[in-house]
């Protein structure tokens, strides 16, 4: 441990499994003091008393990501129980496949709502605790599927399109708040996320990165940690790729 977020007080969304529960766990090894934040309240305790073993300072939060008052809700819990928020780290995510004929607009509105809308949701409620600060940043998760597009992902697609531009326009408009935001782009990642891909969509998508295999939820976890700490100061605006390669091979 090199206590990398000591001081910090970081709310992360999707916390109870995955990326998320990865970064929270990271996160209290490092310092900080995590506000887990998940609708799956037993596995969000558990992860919590997984940081509390630890000897880290953890609190669960029962938080719909879509609706504003559950935002706000959140942020109070947090500065009530450890005094104010430093960091947001909005993990919390679905997606599902669906060619663009055989979509639904109540399968794309969904999407819309968890990927996006709560996004805006989080920028909204939570920089302007973090800005009391005066030292903080929010980080958002996007995909390489905003990048190197497939049939099938019309929908999960634009929302994590719309995550990278949102960032870059938070980034600008916080600024001068003491508040950075910045994205992650990963690529296929071993995370529940892709418990309903076959054997033969990995071994594709193995395929693609030239590095030769999926990456760990503990391969996005360190790259924010960096973009959440202060040695990350002077980032802002930017996205961090993680994905074998991926990109620069397509």
């Amino acid at each position: 441990m090199s206590n990398r977020m000591a001081g910090k007080v970081a709310l992360v969304t999707g916390a109870a499994s995955g990326l998320g529960a990865a970064q929270a766990r990271l996160f209290a090894k490092e310092g900080a003091k995590v506000v887990v934040a998940d609708l799956n309240v037993e596995m969000g305790n558990k992860v919590v008393a997984e940081i509390q073993e630890s000897g880290g300072e953890a609190l669960f939060v029962r938080l719909d990501i879509t609706d504003a008052a559950s935002w706000a809700g959140a942020v109070e819990a947090a500065v009530g129980a450890f005094g104010k928020l430093t960091t947001l780290y909005n993990t919390a995510g679905i997606i599902h496949g669906a060619m663009i004929q055989d979509e639904t607009l109540e399968g794309w509105s969904k999407m819309i709502a968890v990927n996006q809308t709560a996004l805006f949701l989080g920028l909204k409620m939570v920089a302007p605790e973090i800005a009391k600060s005066g030292n903080g940043a929010i980080l958002n998760i996007s995909s390489l599927v905003s990048v190197i597009c497939e049939p099938g992902l019309i929908s999960y697609a634009a929302t994590k399109s719309a995550v990278r531009a949102m960032t870059k326009v938070a980034a600008l408009e916080y600024v001068g708040q003491g508040v950075r935001v910045n994205t992650i782009v990963p690529g296929g990642m071993k995370t529940p996320m892709q418990a309903n891909v076959t054997p033969e969509q990995v071994e594709w998508y193995k395929a693609q990165i030239p590095m030769g295999d999926l990456g760990e939820p503990n391969d996005i976890a360190y790259g924010a940690l960096y973009l959440l700490s202060d040695e990350a100061k002077y980032v802002t605006g930017t996205e961090l790729f993680i994905d074998g390669g991926w990109s620069s091979a397509a």
